[in-house]
């Protein structure tokens, strides 16, 4: 027994060495602000993204608000996201129970007959007797090269990454919901433009008619007008399909069958893109999950090196294990107990390499962990000047294509009132409504894309999410070693 205790306290000495290099990552010189950031939002930051997430509300759509708030309740693809972050816990905690002894009890009971002619016997009859054994079994493996916990280590960084990306997967569903939802109601401005266009070429058709019919005018007049209306419901025909089709991809990220869903149809574009200050580029960091992932992911690599290091020293294992044993039912007696207690040792001397391999692939996925989280980071700053982008040229473009739309309208009234009054043909009043027509419909579609920018841009900066919300290494753990129910997953908000 003291030599047990002297092995137990060099254990516990032992059990501060750890292998892993020391963690360092990379470090970045940001600028001061993104180009496309006037100096006045640096100076004077404000973060108007919620941080609860819910940054669709800066819209300001009732109907937006309750088809994101359906998705993250319902959608399957991030149900099965939070199950991988569930199985990321496990992991950690199956990591986590090495520290720990293992305990287990056992119990037989049986019958035996010994055969008259078995080898070497000494009996002339068979024997037969019974045998009787309780015990209990303890093995623990002290963790003397940190490879115990350096796994554990790994694991929970793991799922730090897997909390990391099931936020992203959610981020990027609500984008793609919002951004359909926006082009959704873009295809009913578009098509409320060209019903508007149809009844006043359905007039143009009249005037053409009576114009013909009296003598006015040739056969042609009637027939452009005519071709002009038919083109205007052919492409409020097309407008409606991939309204359909819109409405289809809605229902399937709010987990609705698309045969039994509808949003109603508005007329008019109520959608106003939002102001969203960008911040300064040194707090991107702290607010991209996708960049919190590649970083947690790195730190789990890092400690891997730490576990392929301690492969190449003694791994040593107690055991003890106690008992009694009878051949009937007097189990609890002192003469019929039994007990073991016990160290192993390994050391590999000779295995071709294979540590080696092992500590230099463990080198090589650190380093490939470091390059994905540097292209990350990268990554992250081109969204954010590419939303910068998007929201500053568009807003500036919608103006100017408004601007147009109006010149265009103005025009085709000019020109169909010359035509109606017998000043000029009809040719001149089917390209004031091509261009028309054109004008007001790029007009609608420049808003939907200054809309659809300010969604890439919200989800450039990280949806509102801070690495605040990450859990703890010790959070990741779903049960404590004591611990005997099963957990559910409620996702990760």
């Amino acid at each position: 027994m003291r030599k047990l205790c002297t092995l137990l306290a060099v254990a516990a000495a032992l059990s501060g060495c750890d292998l892993a290099p020391v963690y360092d990552p990379p470090h970045y010189l940001l600028p001061e602000s993104y180009q496309g950031s006037g100096a006045f939002r640096v100076a004077q930051p404000q973060v108007a993204l919620s941080p609860r997430g819910d940054w669709w509300t800066l819209f300001g759509d009732a109907e937006l608000n309750q088809l994101e708030e359906q998705l993250v309740r319902e959608n399957p693809n991030l149900k099965a996201a939070a199950e991988l972050y569930t199985q990321a816990r496990d992991l950690a905690a199956e990591a986590q129970s090495r520290f720990y002894p293992q305990i287990g009890a056992q119990a037989l009971v049986s019958d035996n007959r010994e055969s008259a002619h078995h080898l070497f016997s000494t009996f002339t009859e068979p024997r037969q007797e019974g045998s009787n054994v309780i015990g209990a079994t303890a093995s623990w493996e002290p963790d003397f090269w940190g490879a115990i916990r350096n796994s554990a280590h790994a694991q929970k960084r793991l799922a730090q990454a897997s909390a990391a990306d099931l936020v992203t997967a959610r981020l990027g569903l609500e984008a793609e919901l919002a951004n359909d939802y926006i082009a959704l109601r873009g295809f009913d401005a578009e098509l409320e433009v060209l019903r508007q266009s149809i009844v006043a070429y359905q007039k143009a058709v009249e005037v053409a008619r009576l114009r013909s019919e009296g003598k006015i005018a040739s056969g042609l007049d009637l027939a452009r007008a005519l071709a002009q209306l038919d083109s205007a419901q052919a492409q409020e025909t097309e407008t409606q399909l991939q309204r359909d089709l819109m409405q289809h991809a809605i229902a399937v990220l709010v987990n609705a069958v698309p045969s039994g869903f509808s949003i109603p149809f508005v007329n008019q574009f109520t959608l106003t893109p939002p102001e969203v200050p960008a911040g300064v580029p040194s707090a991107l960091l702290q607010r991209r999950p996708d960049i919190a992932s590649a970083e947690r992911q790195m730190a789990a690599a890092n400690a891997e090196i730490g576990v392929s290091r301690a492969a190449f020293y003694p791994n040593i294992t107690l055991n003890a294990g106690a008992g009694f044993e009878d051949d009937a039912f007097n189990l609890l007696s002192l003469p019929n107990s039994l007990w073991s207690v016990g160290a192993g040792a390994m050391l590999p001397l000779f295995e071709g390499g294979l540590r080696r391999a092992e500590l230099q692939r463990s080198w090589s996925q650190y380093a490939q962990t470091r390059d994905y989280y540097r292209s990350t980071v990268l990554a992250s700053f081109q969204e954010v000047e590419d939303g910068l982008s998007l929201t500053q040229r568009l807003a500036a473009e919608v103006k100017q294509q408004r601007e147009a739309s109006d010149q265009a309208t103005q025009a085709l009234t000019i020109s169909t009132m010359l035509y109606e009054d017998g000043l000029d043909n009809y040719l001149s009043v089917a390209v004031a409504q091509v261009e028309a027509l054109a004008a007001q419909t790029a007009e609608v579609q420049l808003e939907s894309r200054q809309l659809q920018g300010s969604v890439s841009l919200i989800l450039a900066l990280g949806g509102g999410w801070t690495l605040q919300a990450l859990p703890s290494e010790k959070q990741t753990l779903p049960f404590g070693p004591l611990d005997y129910g099963v957990s559910e997953n409620k996702g990760l908000h």
